[in-house]
């Protein structure tokens, strides 16, 4: 028996979802199960999967369900025979050590549910990454009472959560992950739960939004950021030309970059957030701005009088010696 496994729903996004197959079979981890339900699909989704000769992937081919297909989602579920239950989106990529980091954290036998950071891929090739600690009161909050800001693709949990929980709920129209989320650290305590702060997924913005963010309004303003600074890390950016995706350009940088290519976006991303809680300190705090300044003017001040010397070292070589 698999120990994971890997929910994969996909509607009619045949262009993409061969990327988001290909990071779920290229896991470290290598015990899973790969369940993925198209939810009435009309395109050629179904070739595509027919494609991939893996064992581990279980294709349902099922008529559309109502809304977001969440019946078919239970159908897929109640089939699964991992220990620990994972998701991912048809148009979303896996880091190649996601399920392995995530399923590490469950040694703690009090976890029931975890999730990674998230990170958020623009329709032109930024990545931005999400700070969302839920161990933060008011952070934990707002995601019971304000509004989803976790991707299904960064959660994992353990299967005795439909035991308590039930399963995804069928009824509602949208969000039935954040309805399903709630109702399981509800249902739960403060110690059943968990956060790794590494990134482990990319999730891109769905096509039928025809939104650069998704509508998420951190994410936005993120994006704004990284549209108005000179140090937004180059690891970050990604030029996607219009006649591809943006998943088969990322796609590309992560398979060619491998393991290289997933420190550097984690190291970027912990400077992007050191450098966004430097700068909220500058604006926030006037006398730590003022000493700020004093210190990069009397920096500058030494470099000129470095410059001088070496300046005045140099004419002083060229000068010829006397007999």
């Amino acid at each position: 028996m698999p120990r994971i496994s890997v929910l994969m729903p996909t509607h009619n996004r045949a262009d993409v979802i061969g990327f988001a197959i290909k990071s779920v079979l290229a896991q470290t981890e290598a015990d899973f199960e790969l369940l993925i339900v198209g939810d009435g699909c009309t395109d050629n989704t179904a070739d595509v999967v027919a494609g991939f000769d893996d064992p581990r992937i279980r294709w349902f081919d099922l008529p559309k369900a109502p809304h977001f297909g969440y019946a078919n989602r239970n159908i897929a579920l109640r089939q699964a025979r991992g220990e620990l239950i994972a998701f991912t989106a048809h148009d979303d990529l896996l880091f190649r050590d996601h399920l392995e980091l995530l399923a590490r954290a469950f040694d703690n036998p009090r976890l029931d549910w975890i999730y990674s950071r998230p990170l958020w891929i623009s329709t032109d090739g930024i990545i931005v990454p999400f700070c969302a600690n839920l161990y933060n009161f008011d952070e934990l909050k707002r995601f019971l009472t304000v509004a989803n800001f976790l991707p299904a693709s960064c959660v994992m949990h353990h299967r005795r959560c439909f035991e308590r929980s039930g399963y995804w709920p069928e009824e509602v129209k949208k969000a039935g992950d954040w309805v399903y989320w709630r109702r399981i650290i509800n249902d739960g305590d403060r110690r059943s739960f968990g956060y790794l702060r590494s990134p482990t997924t990319l999730h891109f913005s769905a096509s039928w939004r025809k939104s650069r963010h998704a509508q998420v309004n951190m994410v936005k303003t993120m994006l704004d950021i990284a549209d108005s600074v000179a140090w937004w890390p180059a690891a970050l950016k990604h030029a996607v030309p219009e006649t591809v995706t943006e998943q088969s350009v990322v796609y590309e940088a992560m398979s060619k970059g491998g393991d290289q290519w997933s420190r550097s976006v984690r190291y970027d991303v912990g400077t992007v957030i050191d450098r966004l809680a430097w700068d909220h300190v500058l604006v926030s705090y006037p006398e730590t701005r003022k000493q700020a300044a004093e210190l990069a003017k009397s920096k500058a001040t030494v470099e000129r009088q470095t410059k001088e010397i070496q300046d005045l070292e140099a004419q002083l070589a060229r000068q010829p010696t006397s007999a």
